[in-house]
């Protein structure tokens, strides 16, 4: 309520005469009657902006737009009687009939006060209601015809009408006792009305509502409609003042509370520094200093000092304290500017990466070059290098000895599973338990900005709901991008332009495409039998001695013995494997040993079987040609290169074809695509048509159990059709791989080096390849292809003509085609 606007009414009106005094508190139904049922009265019209004026209240009226100003002095100086009306939209600086309510209230001015700064005051009471009917004129100012309305507060009862006053005084009290700002004086005012009717409009007037509902107000005519009414509002009201009185209550425990806190905590600083105890105040103290020390770019400075401002205004019983103190430790534990210098002996890096690793000569040279720039331009971005290859080649292991040679420190992140996103970028600090990404953990670790960083299992990534990794390391992948990588915890651009970042990954095909495209692929092959007899020779068996607690008086292998632990024990590219079997080996020497025992320090073939139990493998040799429709093929496996062998066989039927050997959708496209050329060229082949529509051609893949599948089997497939449609005997210890196209193309397959080795292993003498195959032919090193005849195709008729020998085989099928 505004009780407190009418008291100041009330006062300065105390220099009037006492006529005009009486008619604030006397109610309209008791005054003079000079306006009772006058019909087509005419009023200047006044608008309000923001009040409504009730019947036998006194307000102040200030007036500043100009049609008013004139109403007014006009008015006063005639009758002295205007209607007051409200707007429906305040911020209508000339309101026209239309914009405001049509039931007002009919007015007296009481005295006009002239303001210091120009504006005029008048104090006006309500006399009666008015409703308007017509507008009479617009100029200077708004006149209109209304007619008078009453109010009916007849009540057939008086203990109703008392219960009704009774009832609005109660609530006014609490409203008044709820409110601080309204002066006692309103109580004594309210305490000498009496009448239901001035009551009503007395307390309508003074009601904290908005304009439209003290309209609604004034509307009612119902007078017990207008009591309930007018109740509603006065609840609403106290229920409000309660609530803002709690608010403010609970507000003044919090400040003394924190005063208490305050009081508190300036004692324990005393306690602690007698005690000599770190208290929150050194530990920022602390940091300050540290920051003061470190070296690091302006904007990493900045937001370190604003978190520091922050933490110092921020109480340390407080949850966001420890948050902010952890990032801003984070920020200055970061390797902004620390690096190490890179070793430019370049002979010292090659004789590192020899000793380290047997082979890989793509990778050693490709890390000379990227130090013999460096060397001469002092700066250069780091590569983003991805070793690609089969499990146990040595990816991850290289990554240290490049770490070695180059003289940096080196840091290894497996991403083996991870679907996380902010594994990578790190969480907001928003979140609880919120960590920086593990890019910027690794290397805070190793406290260094240009370190040897690997990731490990490229291709092992995975994605879910909680966003793509993958995606997250484009951007740390990226040359052009990655020395202003963002963390979404530091949120501060830092650079990692200068670290060395080598990627490891067993197979291409799950990596996305985007992310492969920024990375330097850099493929390992396995390693041939030769290439593994001398890694076990230099590196794994002196491992293992020294991880059993042996010298090299006191055991030591023939590599005839090696050899038969790779062929015998181990199917793989890579030495991991060899490794245990070498250590399983070894385990069983050292057992003697410290049993005192006797055994043959000298390991050979018969030891190894006699410790590991017969060979698990067998080595696929060549077998002989005396049956048509055999022909050996070359393959790669994820294991290293191996030959097999494809059969053919023709039964009388219907001309069906049936493949098995557990074949992939390509291997199957590629028998399909052979047996139609040689429907397509029968003639040319010597081969009667008849035979395709009388038998029943089985094409078979021994080893069944192993799925089988890719393209390179195309001509060998189509050799062995050949050879059994023709009756004719296959070359002598021949292999041949390639893919074929229905117009007898032979086209390129990958794995050439594996499938040389594989068929040298076998004992073959001639192979044949696809011409455009050359080339990879040419990186193979000169002792692999000793006693090896290499013959280049580009199609097919090339290839029958080397693989399919005059003669028939012995019992050569006698077709039989009547």
């Amino acid at each position: 309520m505004a009780l407190k606007r009418n008291s100041i009414v009330l006062s300065e009106l105390s220099g009037m005469e006492s006529d005009d005094q009486l008619i604030s508190v006397v109610p309209a139904e008791e005054d003079d009657g000079e306006f009772d049922g006058v019909e087509g009265l005419e009023l200047p019209l006044l608008p309000l902006r923001n009040a409504v004026l009730f019947p036998g209240v006194v307000i102040p009226i200030t007036v500043g737009r100009e049609k008013s100003v004139k109403l007014v002095k006009n008015a006063y100086n005639t009758t002295k009687v205007i209607g007051v009306v409200a707007q429906k939209n305040s911020s209508n600086e000339d309101p026209r009939l239309g914009d405001v309510y049509k039931v007002g209230t009919v007015a007296r001015i009481l005295k006009t006060l002239t303001l210091p700064d120009g504006n005029t005051t008048i104090i006006i009471q309500g006399k009666r209601k008015f409703e308007i009917e017509e507008l009479v004129s617009e100029d200077p100012y708004m006149v209109v015809k209304g007619n008078v309305l009453g109010d009916n507060f007849d009540f057939s009862s008086e203990n109703e009408e008392s219960a009704l006053i009774d009832s609005l005084k109660e609530t006014a009290y609490k409203i008044l006792k709820l409110n601080k700002d309204i002066p006692e004086e309103a109580r004594t005012a309210l305490d000498n009305i009496s009448s239901l009717s001035f009551l009503t409009y007395f307390l309508s007037s003074n009601l904290n509502v908005e304009v439209r509902d003290k309209q609604k107000l004034l509307e009612i005519h119902d007078g017990r409609t207008k009591v309930t009414t007018l109740l509603e509002y006065m609840f609403r009201e106290v229920q409000m003042l309660e609530l803002k009185n709690e608010i403010t209550s609970k507000v003044n425990f919090d400040i003394d509370q924190q005063q208490r806190d305050y009081f508190l905590r300036q004692q324990m600083k005393v306690l602690q520094d007698e005690l000599g105890v770190d208290s929150p105040d050194r530990e920022i103290e602390d940091l300050i200093v540290r920051a003061e020390k470190k070296e690091w770019p302006e904007i990493a400075k900045k937001q370190f000092d604003k978190e520091i401002q922050k933490l110092k205004r921020i109480n340390p019983a407080a949850a966001e304290y420890p948050i902010t103190l952890s990032y801003c430790e984070f920020l200055l534990d970061l390797p902004w500017s620390e690096a190490t210098e890179d070793d430019f002996d370049l002979k010292k890096a090659q004789k590192i990466l020899d000793k380290d690793h047997y082979g890989l000569d793509k990778v050693k040279d490709r890390i000379i070059e990227y130090l013999a720039v460096l060397k001469l331009k002092q700066d250069l971005k780091g590569p983003i290098l991805c070793l690609y290859g089969p499990p146990g080649v040595g990816k991850t292991s290289l990554g240290k000895s490049i770490a070695k040679a180059l003289g940096r420190k080196y840091v290894r992140m497996a991403l083996g599973g991870m679907k996380d996103e902010s594994e990578i970028r790190g969480h907001r600090k928003t979140y609880v338990g919120a960590m920086p990404g593990r890019v910027l953990q690794s290397l805070k670790k190793v406290n260094s900005s240009n370190p040897v960083f690997i990731l490990d299992e490229l291709d092992k990534l995975g994605a879910d709901f909680r966003g793509d990794p993958s995606s997250a390391l484009l951007e740390v992948l990226d040359p052009e991008q990655n020395h202003t990588f963002v963390d979404n915890y530091l949120e501060v651009e830092y650079d990692l332009s200068k670290v060395l970042f080598i990627a490891t990954a067993n197979s291409l095909d799950s990596i996305q495409p985007a992310l492969r495209d920024r990375m330097e692929i850099i493929e390992i092959t396995g390693y041939t039998v030769e290439e593994k007899i001398e890694i076990a020779k230099k590196h794994l068996i002196p491992k293992q001695r020294k991880e059993h607690g042996l010298k090299g008086k006191d055991v030591s292998f023939s590599d005839a013995s090696i050899r038969f632990l790779i062929e015998g024990y181990t199917r793989e590219s890579g030495v991991r494997n060899l490794e245990r079997k070498i250590g399983a080996v070894v385990r069983n020497i050292a057992k003697s040993v410290a049993l005192e025992e006797e055994y043959k320090k000298s390991i050979g073939a018969k030891e190894v079987e006699k410790i590991l139990g017969a060979p698990v493998f067998d080595k696929e040799l060549y077998q002989n040609n005396d049956i048509a429709g055999v022909v050996t093929g070359l393959a790669w496996t994820s294991v290293g290169g191996e030959i097999l062998f494809i059969e053919s066989s023709l039964n009388p039927g219907k001309g069906r074809l049936t493949l098995s050997g557990q074949l992939g959708d390509v291997m199957k496209e590629s028998a399909t695509a052979a047996l139609s050329y040689l429907k397509a060229n029968a003639k040319k082949l010597d081969i009667d048509q008849r035979i395709f529509d009388k038998y029943d051609l089985h094409i078979h893949v021994p080893a069944g159990a192993v799925p089988k599948d890719g393209p390179s089997a195309g001509i060998t497939m189509l050799t062995s059709m050949a050879s059994i449609y023709t009756q004719r005997k296959v070359m002598d210890r021949l292999a041949m791989t390639g893919e074929i196209t229905l117009r007898g193309k032979v086209l390129p397959v990958g794995g050439i080096k594996e499938k040389l080795l594989a068929a040298r292993r076998a004992g073959i003498r001639d192979i044949i390849f696809c011409n455009k195959n050359k080339k990879d032919v040419m990186e193979v090193d000169e002792q692999y292809l000793e006693n090896l005849n290499i013959h280049f195709v580009e199609n097919v008729d090339e290839v029958l003509k080397i693989a399919l020998l005059d003669e028939k085989v012995n019992d050569a099928i006698e077709f039989d085609l009547d």
